[in-house]
């Protein structure tokens, strides 16, 4: 470059937008968009390690791609080269290959292809340049506001990890105007500024979460503003409101918004919010949205979420919007309000997914052979005796008479589940009866060799131990909304139950796993091997004595989660109290705690299963006694606690309850005589025996006695074994 290009080049830059000349250059001096890059965060640390793969950048106007993209040339290794989609044809595409090819034959250096605007690459474009990216010759760098899952070439998405930054939040956007109005190098440091606290306000709020209009709009209402006699520039709200314009509607009917506004909309009905529906549709309709199109939305709505509850719904709808046709527009807007108010204040069941549980049955499971008497008669009775053995509802009380219906393989299948809401509240019970006498009809019929189909039926819903984990596992997510790029801890999660489900929930995102020995860590470590290293779960083994967690190794990495998640960690430690405070040391402000611990007082209890006649009547009373007081033994930390006095913990500790629950599960469970025996052994090691904690207050020959009852009434029986957990979420308070 010689002496006139430098010259020019440092005249450009100096006079570029304020917006241009603050962009931020490294990461320390980016705003916003903590989900992805605060401490910890998966982009943060690919860029910081320059490990790099294929990257889309997806969000709105102003809210960093671009800049992330210029810091990424900072910092990279790599060679860096831009394009923009609209102004570059494949020539330049082409010229960029080469030149990546060069430098990797040349200096063994990778390169960087930075495209904004990516979502406009034409066929052609995206040819040209989809094989190198597959090759490894280029590293691609997206931006684009369309989401990137619809607009942009499905080959360069799959081979791509996608971002979506989001509107930037006020205080980034106040950050933001007193960084420019400060800094001397590149904002308005050396000029004298007085800028009016509800000015600043106006520019924040009006400039919806985008970077770009806030500076953009600063710069016009500082270089339109008058010095006054102390050479100052006032800007006062005056300023603010002519600086910059009006909020317009957000709303393009072939993008995001277009789909965005639809979801939230349907998301309104679906909540039973009439003030928001209404919201919504009148976004939509001020944009320019095809009424029908709404209207056809509302007919799927009517059938796949209301359903049941109000079949109605559907006639309702279907009416409005034939209405809507014969009378048009501006009128038909109350037809369109109607049936939005009709569907927002509806009863809700989504009861109808039931068909394709059954279609999942047809395509995926053996039916079994169809019931002779479900056949049709009219052809096939005289030679195969089709349609034998049918009852004619019609004959009978109620109309209704108890027979088989379902494939013999599928005999005790449930597919539709009545709600509690509106028509089918008044059905459920009615169901529900049907299908008990339903089930004794199945009982009529010839039973395969040496079993009875009762015993086929139990012995497939017997040990429902998974279930009842699944069901921890989903009350616990139930109560979370996760963001995919979250930061999350999982604590003492040896087998995997709770990991898996959080980096379903969080693809783009990090999660954390804590386990308390090698085994486990090595296990886990083995299970995700095969995943990129980048969205492998970071493995930990933390210590835990004497029921006492030790966090202190993690709290010393500075990183601050969006939520800490466990089962049964609080009741296996003997010190919970130590154990919350560590965990809020580990939270983000506003970071969310949610736990599921077992609540042994609420548990089985051995006595429920024997019955008072069994034991003479006091020491069945002193048995009773012995019982209960393993629950207020003070040195034993796993049962020595109810719900109440947890939930009263975790608010002392300083966090805000926000749900709790206690639920029962019930297992059936086959009682041998070894598992009896194990509970009746004296001296059991760590943990105490049935038989250890009774013979504080009962002598062997008792003991014994009540092991001889329970023998006789369990030995060899299938038993409802209860267990009770409590779940909770709680929310860190932000400091302050």
């Amino acid at each position: 470059m010689d002496l006139f290009d430098y010259s020019l080049q440092s005249q450009i830059k100096k006079d570029a937008p304020l917006a241009d000349r603050l962009r931020p250059r490294t990461l320390e001096e980016f705003v916003g968009q903590p989900h992805i890059l605060a401490a910890g965060r998966l982009l943060r640390r690919a860029i910081q390690a320059d490990q790099l793969s294929s990257l889309i950048f997806f969000g709105p106007p102003g809210t960093g791609k671009t800049t992330l993209a210029r810091i990424i040339a900072n910092t990279t290794k790599a060679q860096f080269l831009s394009l923009n989609a609209v102004l570059s044809g494949v020539k330049n595409i082409r010229e960029s290959i080469a030149q990546a090819e060069s430098h990797r034959q040349e200096q063994q250096r990778r390169t960087i292809l930075f495209i904004d605007e990516v979502h406009r690459f034409n066929k052609a474009q995206q040819d040209a340049l989809l094989p190198h990216v597959e090759n490894g010759t280029v590293i691609l760098i997206g931006a684009t506001t369309e989401n990137p899952y619809f607009e942009v070439n499905k080959a360069l998405v799959s081979r791509s990890r996608i971002f979506q930054l989001n509107p930037l939040h006020e205080e980034d956007l106040g950050q933001i105007i007193d960084f420019a109005l400060t800094d001397r190098e590149r904002g308005f440091g050396d000029l004298k500024i007085q800028m009016d606290a509800d000015a600043r306000d106006h520019l924040v709020r009006v400039a919806n979460g985008d970077a770009r209009a806030v500076l953009n709009a600063l710069e016009l209402a500082v270089v339109t503003s008058e010095p006054d006699a102390g050479n100052c520039r006032h800007l006062d709200l005056a300023v603010a409101e002519e600086s910059i314009q009006k909020k317009a509607i957000l709303y393009d009917k072939d993008g995001d918004a277009h789909f965005d506004t639809i979801s939230a909309f349907i998301k309104s009905l679906r909540g039973s919010d009439p003030d928001a529906a209404l919201y919504w549709m009148a976004k939509m309709v001020y944009g320019g949205e095809d009424p029908r199109f709404i209207f056809r939305r509302m007919i799927i709505f009517a059938a796949e979420d209301v359903g049941m509850a109000d079949p109605g719904a559907l006639s309702i709808v279907m009416s409005a919007a034939q209405a809507f046709d014969y009378v048009g527009m501006p009128e038909g807007r109350f037809h369109l309000s109607e049936a939005c108010l009709y569907l927002a204040t509806a009863p809700k069941s989504n009861s109808g997914f039931a068909f394709f549980d059954a279609l999942q049955s047809v395509q995926k499971e053996d039916e079994g052979e169809m019931p002779n008497h479900l056949r049709d008669a009219n052809r096939d009775k005289e030679g195969f005796g089709h349609g034998q053995g049918y009852l004619y509802p019609h004959a009978y009380h109620d109309h209704w008479v108890p027979q088989q219906y379902l494939p013999m393989g599928l005999q005790g299948r449930v597919f539709y589940q009545p709600t509690e809401q509106g028509y089918e509240a008044g059905i459920g019970d009615q169901v529900a009866r049907r299908r008990e006498a339903q089930l004794a009809a199945m009982l009529e019929f010839s039973a395969s060799e040496g079993q009875t189909q009762e015993e086929q039926w139990q012995g497939r819903t017997l040990g429902n131990t998974g279930e009842i984990l699944g069901s921890i596992r989903d009350y616990l997510f139930a109560s979370l909304s996760l963001d995919r790029q979250g930061l999350i801890l999982i604590l003492l999660d040896g087998s995997g139950l709770l990991l898996g489900e959080a980096l379903r929930l969080v693809p783009e995102g990090t999660v954390y796993a804590l386990v308390d020995n090698a085994d486990e860590e090595k296990s886990l470590n083995k299970r995700f091997l095969d995943r990129d290293p980048l969205l492998r779960p970071v493995i930990l083994k933390v210590p835990e004595q004497d029921g006492v967690l030790d966090l202190s190794d993690l709290a010393e990495k500075g990183i601050r989660f969006d939520a800490v998640i466990g089962r049964a960690v609080l009741s296996r430690c003997a010190d919970k109290r130590s154990v919350l405070e560590q965990i809020s040391g580990l939270l983000s402000p506003n970071g969310v705690l949610a736990l599921a611990e077992n609540v042994p007082v609420a548990g089985q209890r051995l006595s429920e299963y024997m019955t008072d006649q069994r034991l003479d009547a006091d020491l069945r009373k002193r048995q009773l006694e012995a019982e209960e007081k393993i629950y207020l033994d003070g040195k034993n930390s796993r049962t020595n606690w109810r719900s109440e006095t947890m939930l009263e913990l975790v608010r002392s500790a300083g966090f805000r309850l926000d749900t709790h629950t206690q639920t029962r599960f019930l297992n059936e469970v086959l009682i041998s005589s070894r598992k009896i025996d194990e509970w009746f052994t004296l001296n059991a090691g760590d943990r105490a025996s049935y038989a250890d904690q009774l013979r504080t207050e009962l002598t062997l020959p008792e003991i014994e006695q009540i092991k001889g009852v329970l023998l006789n009434e369990l030995a060899g029986k299938v038993v409802q074994w209860k267990t009770t957990w409590l779940f909770f979420k709680a929310v860190w308070k932000k400091a302050g």
